[in-house]
């Protein structure tokens, strides 16, 4: 009996945790049916980490039955519209939770045509800015809880996972990848680049999961190159990177009727799992 029993305790101290990718948007900047850029890691049906908050990620958030007070870390990889609009409703909602503990936010430098991220935070919640009635969320004397700001490339650990953000192309716009390793897991988001440098392979190097931006086709949009990778150079450092499961997001109105098109191109070159987000869309890491 004492044998069994021991065995039962055993079994429950080794069961590994639930790690899912929840989509909140796989959509662009044009609207539609589709949320903007979001996405959720997991930890067992929790929210862990949040990364990108676009248009209609707020209410794809409740539908996913998540909570701001989960949350470790809320992660921008741009300051685009489509990115990050729906924050401060996040914040106004954070306000009537049961948050009380600081919320760790990172987002890129800035430059001429961009605020860095924490003037751009001060723009909107700083006692100038346009939610100044919420300027608290940045004092240590906030009416619910603070925010800790983060700007630019980081190597950052958190209770249960390591993050690693590294600064990328995307034209003028000051912007970030991020990888987050958890449970022996290894998550990477391009967000939006060209990828005109190897950073992104370096990043997404035998990655479990790499959520990248498909948001042009091979051909036709050559201004937007400067911006974003044509389908040939997704599947070049999904290649390279020895990736496992290529999720392809934020996939905007140009790029819809081309889904075989591209999955032609890309499979040229890699060979395994390719995903086509979904709004609401849960991916379970084995």
């Amino acid at each position: 009996m004492k044998k069994l029993l021991l065995i039962a305790l055993l079994t429950l101290t080794t069961i590994a945790a639930e790690i899912s990718i929840q989509v909140l948007g796989s959509g662009g900047p044009e609207g539609g049916k589709r949320a903007s850029s979001s996405y959720l890691i997991k930890k067992d049906a929790k929210a862990l980490v949040l990364i990108d908050f676009g248009g209609g990620a707020f209410l794809r958030f409740g539908q996913a039955k998540v909570h701001i007070e989960e949350l470790e870390a809320v992660l921008f990889s741009h300051l685009h519209i489509d990115h990050v609009v729906e924050l401060p409703a996040l914040m106004k909602a954070g306000y009537f939770s049961d948050r009380s503990r600081k919320l760790k936010m990172i987002g890129p430098q800035g430059n001429a045509y961009f605020p860095g991220f924490k003037e751009f935070i001060q723009l909107q919640f700083g006692e100038k800015g346009s939610y100044r009635y919420m300027s608290d969320i940045l004092t240590s004397k906030s009416d619910s809880f603070s925010l800790h700001l983060f700007e630019g490339a980081q190597k950052l650990k958190f209770k249960g996972f390591k993050l690693t953000a590294v600064e990328v192309n995307h034209g003028i716009v000051p912007a970030l990848a991020y990888k987050i390793e958890i449970d022996g897991k290894v998550i990477v988001f391009s967000g939006d680049t060209s990828a005109k440098s190897d950073t992104l392979t370096s990043l997404a190097k035998n990655a479990d999961i790499f959520i990248s931006h498909h948001a042009i086709i091979e051909h036709d949009f050559k201004g937007a190159e400067a911006l974003h990778m044509k389908p040939s150079r997704i599947a070049e450092i999904a290649s390279q990177a020895k990736v496992k499961t290529l999720v392809l997001s934020h996939r905007m109105k140009r790029t819809f009727g081309h889904e075989k098109e591209t999955e032609e191109i890309i499979q040229k070159q890699f060979k395994a799992k390719i995903i086509w987000a979904e709004d609401l869309m849960e991916i379970k890491l084995p």
